[in-house]
């Protein structure tokens, strides 16, 4: 086989990149389009690398880098989540190929940081506050001292299958973004997080701490705010069962509230 059929500059394909870019919080976005020679199977997180390299534009202006969040690049880690053609998802798992039908070099694939959290610069974002409310509802198995505890408690087989898709959450924050109740001004907490309280309070001892998960998410930004428009089931990489999550542990914060009621 030739070299041109190996080498995919020489076939002259590439695909056309366009990126919102903002170089802090202060200042205005603004779009810059940059030409990516094609390769087969590549991702995002491969483009951005090719123009990190190359940071000169389609109209051959000299630029900066971008910048992005990306660690594992296998949808483990959840950080290179990014608003890709107008749907949140991750930049790992995201093949130019499908994005653009395969063989369509002359659509450009649009790359926009997500809304929901502050923009730190380009494709980062500051996702500090989806760990924050991870820390409000006590989203952990409590231990209690640094010395062997010992066997746990056993835990049944059929609870193990249903807390194992909800423990597949990597708090990327797609469910955020695509979720109308969640904005920056207000303080609802989404689907992630109630799915993860429910995680820890179907556990033998992770259930200690259950009240207290409760009483946060029975609060302001709780379970009562959101509105069950089930966009988070649709972008969730993990196809976590949100929107069951959510219900059941609306039925936990309602039996919570009524034994607190009948025992004052």
């Amino acid at each position: 086989m030739s070299q041109t059929q190996h080498d995919p500059a020489a076939t002259g394909r590439s695909v056309t990149i366009r990126i919102r870019r903002q170089f802090d919080a202060k200042q205005p976005p603004h779009w810059e389009a940059f030409s990516v020679p094609r390769r087969p199977y590549m991702n995002i997180i491969s483009t951005l690398q090719y123009i990190a390299a190359h940071p000169v534009t389609s109209d051959g202006v000299k630029t900066t880098p971008p910048v992005w969040d990306s660690g594992c690049l296998e949808e483990v880690c959840g950080a290179c989540t990014m608003v890709i053609n107008g749907r949140v998802r991750q930049a790992c798992s995201a093949l130019v190929d499908s994005l653009t039908h395969g063989q369509d070099d002359a659509q450009p694939i649009t790359l926009e940081p997500v809304s929901k959290f502050p923009i730190v610069r380009d494709l980062f974002v500051d996702r500090q506050r989806l760990f924050n409310d991870l820390k409000r509802v006590k989203a952990w198995v409590p231990l209690d001292g640094t010395y062997d505890l010992g066997q746990g408690p056993p835990v049944p087989q059929e609870q193990q299958e249903r807390r194992y898709p909800l423990s597949r959450c990597i708090s990327c924050g797609c469910c955020l973004e695509a979720c109308p109740q969640y904005t920056q001004t207000n303080h609802f907490v989404g689907a992630a997080v109630i799915s993860q309280a429910r995680l820890f309070n179907d556990h033998p001892i992770g259930q200690t701490l259950m009240p207290k998960r409760l009483e946060v998410l029975m609060g302001p930004g709780g379970v009562a705010d959101c509105g069950k428009a089930g966009n988070c089931a649709e972008v969730c990489p993990k196809q976590i069962p949100l929107l069951e999550s959510i219900a059941v542990v609306q039925r936990q914060a309602t039996v919570h509230a009524i034994k607190d009621f009948f025992s004052l």
